[in-house]
């Protein structure tokens, strides 16, 4: 059975979507949590679930002690679902083409440095955009610059508000990313 590794650092919602999705899969699994925030609602879900957890500084992201714990998972995937600090070169080489992220717009629009979550929404609403989207990407030692996987977009005419951008993002975020990961890890078997 794979094991993937999920970290993030907020709500947790896709983390708890991945999670479920697994859980009826016999072909991976959710093997642990790890979070740069000790009060993240993440680390709840994670813990409903029986799924470990780590929590860390960033000072411990940055030494050995992540890519330490790392390693005792053996993680055939490492999954950034709303993961908001840069991820260390180091854990980057250690598995390379094995660490991925969603992005909440169509890259390499509204990507960088400072854009995440509503930070996103609002820029797509003042610019007037008609459209926005998700994308999946491998991570490198650049914000949102890491190959692109996928990316899928939805019409955003009728949103007047960050939040409704919001909302049509993570339905999306919710159906497709954990079938791109299942993708990813199938095509790593053959």
């Amino acid at each position: 059975m794979k094991k993937i590794v999920l970290f993030a650092s907020g709500s947790g919602t896709n983390a708890e979507n991945i999670i479920l999705y697994f859980n009826q899969k016999p072909t991976a699994k959710v093997a642990a949590i790890f979070s740069n925030n000790p009060n993240a609602k993440v680390i709840e879900r994670a813990q409903k679930h029986d799924v470990p957890t780590v929590v860390f500084t960033k000072e411990q992201l940055n030494s050995d002690f992540v890519l330490d714990r790392l390693n005792e998972f053996h993680p055939d995937l490492i999954v950034l679902a709303g993961f908001l600090w840069q991820f260390p070169v180091s854990i980057i080489e250690k598995y390379p083409n094995k660490i991925i992220n969603i992005h909440p717009a169509l890259l390499p629009k509204y990507g960088g440095k400072g854009m995440y979550g509503m930070n996103v929404h609002s820029a797509v609403l003042e610019n007037k955009e008609l459209q926005t989207g998700i994308t999946i990407h491998h991570v490198n030692e650049h914000y949102d610059e890491g190959n692109v996987i996928f990316q899928h977009a939805i019409p955003i005419e009728d949103c007047t508000t960050p939040e409704e951008i919001a909302a049509k993002i993570h339905e999306i975020e919710h159906q497709h990313f954990p079938i791109v990961i299942e993708g990813m890890l199938k095509s790593k078997i053959q």
